[in-house]
């Protein structure tokens, strides 16, 4: 499909912990371009070192998008008001002339830019409300269910996410079919067109380097106030089940001060839960035949050249270039 310059944008997506904000941000500043982030956990306000949310220094004055909109109790942010959010930024970014650059790990959120989602998707409250109760009684025994009728979905979420395993179940027993195949992942029959045509660029990393590169960011964490941030957030009094308090850095802090594990106990759950999810990330990102993939493993030697090679590519398809040209170059 032939898109005009105002319906591209650019992604550039990849697992956690490679390179993907530095890169972005060296991108931004060379192809006069403004980054939305498409990271679940970076939306929300004051969950900032344990979500990796790049401060005011390393935006090098790059405008950011998609960050700090959400307040942590809000217990319905879903994929679609992200996208009407993203595409409000991404249209005005169009027409100031700016280049939107998509840049974040969660698949759903760039699938919501660059698949027709369908989100005409049935819903029962009924169904809803007794799926719900089914959870409150036994929340292994609801993700299980889930397990066996939308294993996609289920890899994505956490056992304890009750507003998504609740929604997914209440879907697959109204639909007949599960909530993947409504265009959360990459098949699609709604028929729409997708908001946009995207330049689909993924970061990959030798595993062994991007796993001791998630450990070390993950002491870096700890050093820059990952306790101290987490332990307020705790103290706040959230729900323990809000989607945002399932985050990766924060959950396993929570059990720590509950008294449920050591400290050195939840720091070895963050990098070992860190490394499962960026090995579920490229799985997710594998799929999708479009994105063009460039290794980042040396990243420190290579970033100049790489950093010339995709601005070149990113002005050349914002001007209209032919999108087969990137895709089957």
């Amino acid at each position: 499909m032939e898109t005009t310059p105002d319906k591209r944008i650019v992604c550039i997506v990849g697992p956690t912990a490679c390179h993907k904000t530095e890169l972005s941000v060296q991108l931004a500043l060379k192809t006069e371009g403004e980054i939305v982030s498409a990271d679940s956990v970076q939306v929300y306000r004051g969950m900032d070192i344990g979500s990796a949310k790049p401060d005011f220094s390393e935006r090098q004055g790059v405008l950011h998008h998609l960050l700090d909109c959400v307040s942590i109790d809000e217990a319905d942010f879903s994929v679609s008001r992200y996208r009407t959010l993203a595409m409000r930024a991404i249209d005005d970014m169009h027409a100031r002339g700016r280049t939107p650059i998509v840049v974040g790990g969660s698949g759903l959120y760039v699938n919501a830019l660059t698949h027709p989602l369908g989100f005409a998707i049935p819903a029962n409250a009924n169904v809803r409300a007794r799926i719900a109760a089914e959870f409150d009684h036994d929340p292994g025994a609801a993700y299980e269910r889930l397990k066996k009728l939308d294993s996609p979905t289920a890899a994505r979420l956490h056992p304890n996410d009750k507003k998504r395993v609740v929604r997914a179940l209440e879907v697959a027993e109204c639909a007949g079919r599960p909530l993947s195949s409504f265009g959360v992942d990459f098949h699609n029959e709604a028929g729409e067109n997708a908001p946009y045509e995207p330049l689909l660029i993924g970061l990959s990393m030798d595993r062994a380097a991007l796993y001791r590169r998630i450990e070390r960011r993950v002491e870096r964490m700890f050093e820059a106030g990952l306790l101290e941030e987490a332990r307020r957030i705790y103290d706040e009094g959230y729900g323990m089940r809000l989607p945002a308090m399932q985050s990766i850095g924060y959950r396993q802090l929570f059990a720590y001060f509950a008294g449920d594990c050591t400290l050195e106990e939840a720091r070895e759950s963050i990098q070992r839960d860190t490394r499962r999810f960026a090995k579920r990330q490229m799985t997710w990102f594998r799929r999708d035949g479009r994105i063009r993939w460039y290794d980042v493993t040396n990243y420190d030697e290579t970033a100049d050249r790489l950093i010339a090679e995709l601005t070149y590519l990113i002005r050349g398809w914002m001007k209209g270039s032919q999108y087969d040209q990137w895709n089957n170059g």
